[in-house]
């Protein structure tokens, strides 16, 4: 996240919003939106989620435009709420970056794929191959979709930004090397951290919270 206006070209910008817009539809048909209206919790979940998100989102670090490091928490948001419900909230929590002046209002589809759904839709599918695994051990969900799969989002998330910001011709490759890549690793450290124990602490006193989790499976 934290793209500006100057950063992509006209043609990039247009491919961005394209693309934003067939996940957008795709995540808003594989809502239940009756079973939202009908479940308050759940609803206390997705709003809660969008605020606690926004402001987390006000917290960054970064010299560079286009390159801010900060905490995404989606992975969380997503083994919550489902790949699509998660999509929204984080969408919610974007606009109240931009309502804050933190991001601009047009490059809203650009932070939008980078920041809310290239990390859900990889949380989701690290959920989706756990759960084919069939593992038995709660502590595969924990770890492997917890813990693994924020890391893993987040550096899909910023190879993507990357990708983004080389293809324009902001940054060369080895500038974007220097002063991003090489530092994934420990953007992923304190990422998987955060969501995992997030995770752990749903799992043990709240797992009807995680709508992903089939408690089931796990039960001797």
């Amino acid at each position: 996240m934290g793209m500006t206006e100057n950063l992509l070209s006209t043609g990039q910008w247009l491919f961005t919003a394209v693309l934003f817009l067939l996940i957008l539809a795709q995540a808003a048909r594989s809502v239940d939106w009756q079973a939202l209206r009908r479940d308050n919790a759940l609803q206390h979940s997705f709003f809660g989620a969008a605020v606690a998100l926004g402001f987390l989102w006000q917290l960054r670090a970064g010299i560079s435009p286009g390159l801010a490091i900060h905490i995404f928490g989606m992975t969380v948001i997503t083994l919550m709420l489902g790949w699509a419900l998660a999509v929204f909230s984080g969408l919610l929590a974007l606009v109240i970056t931009v309502i804050t002046g933190r991001e601009p209002l047009m490059m809203f589809a650009a932070n939008g794929l980078v920041t809310v759904m290239v990390p859900a839709l990889v949380s989701h599918g690290i959920m989706v191959w756990e759960r084919r695994r069939n593992f038995r051990n709660f502590f595969a969900y924990i770890f492997f979709c917890g813990f693994f799969g924020a890391g893993i989002a987040v550096a899909a998330a910023g190879i993507v930004m990357c990708l983004m910001l080389w293809s324009s011709g902001v940054y060369t490759f080895d500038e974007l090397i220097h002063e991003y890549i090489r530092y994934l690793p420990l953007i992923m450290l304190p990422e998987g951290f955060v969501n995992g124990t997030f995770v752990t602490g749903l799992m043990v006193f709240h797992p009807d919270r995680l709508t992903t989790l089939d408690q089931r499976r796990y039960r001797p």
